[in-house]
């Protein structure tokens, strides 16, 4: 399968969730044609209409024949054995790029397609989603892990910055801990917030999150703020 000239790509999305559509809106954005996605829940149909209304709908092997970049963004625990069962299946291309947006693994995981001759990019935006629109607006303020072999590092950071987002490198060994980071990270804020809200709410405050949220806001900035003047004197809270 050829690239095309001008160095756009078509591009199949395997997975209607939150995250899918708006990196294919984004890619989309930046030139890429898009050919197709998967969704089987009427919730994720009704996602792929509103972001990508002119995309169609297709069966997963059917937009892996068609796509030069196939984008693959499911659960973490069904990504293996969607990309071993394409394999078994035969359906892999050689010369196609694979790029999962699993935080937690890196390109080991597409090792069946690999060895069928694909390209593999693991790519995981560090932001939470809402799966609305306002999501690829957010993309500018992010980063984005970029895990890959070192020939085609730089296609992974390339399609980083066209989805709108600065591109770290995070190589295979360390995605265990950049995945352990980002889930410390999202559970402690969702708990600290619903915590907060649920104890003014009890003393009779209504909308509590109006209350918090320059509160949290603020106090994110300042912890930042501190672990990165602990970063510059060295103390990086990692060990060696």
């Amino acid at each position: 399968m050829n690239q095309q000239r001008d160095g756009r790509l078509g591009i199949g999305i395997i997975g209607a969730g939150k995250v899918g559509p708006i990196l294919g809106a984004a890619l989309a954005g930046a030139g890429h044609a898009l050919v197709g996605i998967s969704a089987i829940s009427e919730e994720s149909k009704e996602r792929a209409q509103a972001i990508l209304p002119d995309v169609p709908v297709m069966e997963v092997p059917r937009i892996v024949e068609l796509s030069e970049l196939v984008l693959i963004a499911v659960p973490d625990e069904e990504l293996p054995d969607l990309v071993n069962g394409l394999a078994v299946a035969g359906v892999w291309q050689p010369g196609q790029i694979v790029l999962h947006t699993s935080a937690q693994f890196g390109v080991e995981v597409l090792q069946p397609a690999v060895l069928a001759g694909v390209i593999p990019l693991a790519l995981h935006p560090a932001m939470a989603f809402t799966g609305t629109s306002m999501d690829i607006a957010r993309l500018a303020d992010c980063y984005i892990a970029v895990t890959a072999p070192a020939p085609v590092l730089p296609i992974g950071q390339a399609l980083a910055v066209e989805m709108g987002g600065e591109p770290v490198v995070v190589s295979e060994a360390q995605r265990p801990q950049y995945a352990e980071a980002i889930a410390t990270a999202s559970q402690f804020s969702a708990a600290i917030v619903d915590q907060a809200t649920n104890l003014l709410g009890e003393i009779g405050i209504e909308n509590p999150g109006r209350i918090v949220a320059p509160l949290i806001r603020s106090a994110v900035d300042n912890a930042l703020g501190q672990a990165g003047d602990a970063s510059r004197l060295g103390f990086t809270g990692l060990d060696d």
